[in-house]
C-alpha cells in the first residue's frame, strides 16, 4: 500500500466528517453544482466587462481567453474557474482551436502538466457542449 500525502489525508478527513455531519454530502459533485449558474450571453459579458466603457475596448472571447491563459499559468488549480470560462468562451464566439492554442501557449510559462490540466478540463466543457448540441437538434 502506498503512504497517502498529507493532502490527500486532509481530503479523506474532509470527507469522512462531511459524511458525519451531513450523508447527502457524500456524493457531492461540484460539476454539477457549476451547471445551475448560467452562462452569460456574449453582450452582457461585453458590457460588464468591456465594451460598454471603451468601444475599442478588448472583446468579451478575447478577455475570456486572456483568463483561461492566466487561470493556466496558476496551474490550472481551480477546476471550476477554468470549466466556467471556457464555458463563457464558448458562449463568446471562441472556436475549440482557440481555447486548445490559447492553453497550449501557456505550456511555454506555466509547463505541460498546467498545460494538460487545463486542456483536460476543457475537453469536457467541450465535450459536454458539443453533446448537448447533438441533442437539442435531434
Amino acid at each position: 500500500m502506498t503512504a497517502k500525502t498529507p493532502f490527500e489525508l486532509f481530503m479523506q478527513q474532509a470527507q469522512e466528517m462531511a459524511r458525519a455531519f451531513n450523508p447527502a454530502l457524500e456524493s457531492f459533485d461540484p460539476r454539477r453544482f457549476e451547471q445551475m449558474w448560467p452562462t452569460m450571453p456574449k453582450d452582457a459579458m461585453e458590457m460588464w466587462f468591456g465594451k460598454g466603457i471603451s468601444k475599442d475596448g478588448l472583446d468579451a472571447k478575447t478577455r475570456l481567453l486572456l483568463t483561461l491563459a492566466g487561470l493556466t499559468m496558476q496551474g490550472a488549480q481551480a477546476d471550476t474557474q477554468v470549466r466556467m470560462t471556457v464555458r463563457h468562451a464558448l458562449e463568446a464566439g471562441a472556436t475549440r482551436d482557440e481555447i486548445a492554442e490559447t492553453i497550449a501557449q501557456m505550456s511555454m510559462f506555466a509547463g505541460i502538466p498546467a498545460m494538460t490540466r487545463a486542456m483536460e478540463l476543457a475537453r469536457e466543457v467541450m465535450n459536454d457542449a458539443e453533446s448537448k448540441g447533438k441533442d437539442e437538434e435531434t
